[in-house]
């Protein structure tokens, strides 16, 4: 702009002298337009360069708010992502805890199964235990039943039973006397 002015002031004065000094005027004029051109060329330079920095701004900008939406999207996949995890885990984990009970069920089930059979062997052994108890004794009874017809028969053998009469109790009725028998009384010879 001080190229403008200044070459508008020497303009001004030269235009006395108009016929002898017009190839000057007319190089001030044409270095005054080429001052403004080159003074229009730099706003408009400053200017492109405004607007590069705008528009760099601007982008950085949009930039960033993309940046930040992505990272808002990433988190809420994470955080989904997490969830279903946490999911997965907590049904995992009722997967195994029912397989746990249903294994100790089992295992409840075999014992008590285990234990129904030893009960029901000892009760089987206790009941061959009697029966053979209940032999046994029939046995030791039979052999005591006959060994007392053997030691009857034996007594029996020994000393031959009487007759019925003979074992019949006297009448009671009034004692007879018997005679005593008479023996004849001998002397001895001397």
């Amino acid at each position: 702009m001080l190229a403008a002015l200044a070459a508008g002031t020497l303009a001004g004065c030269s235009n006395g002298s108009s016929n002898a000094s017009s190839p000057a005027a007319q190089s001030n004029e044409e270095a005054a337009e080429r001052a403004e051109e080159a003074a229009s060329k730099r706003e408009e330079a400053a200017e492109l360069t405004k607007d590069r920095e705008e528009l760099a701004e601007i982008e950085a900008k949009k930039r960033e708010e993309a940046s930040e939406a992505n990272a808002k999207k990433r988190e809420q996949a994470a955080v989904t992502a997490a969830k279903k995890r946490e999911q997965a885990a907590k049904r995992e984990l009722r997967k195994r805890v029912k397989e746990a009970e249903a294994n100790v069920k089992k295992r409840e089930a075999a014992a008590q199964a285990r234990a129904k059979k030893r009960e029901e062997a000892a009760r089987a052994r206790a009941k061959k235990g009697e029966e053979a108890a209940r032999t046994q004794a029939k046995k030791r009874e039979a052999a005591a039943h006959a060994q007392a017809k053997r030691h009857e028969r034996e007594a029996r053998e020994k000393h031959p039973a009487k007759t019925s009469a003979e074992t019949a109790p006297a009448p009671a009725t009034t004692p007879t006397t018997t005679p005593a028998p008479t023996t004849p009384t001998t002397t001895p010879a001397q």
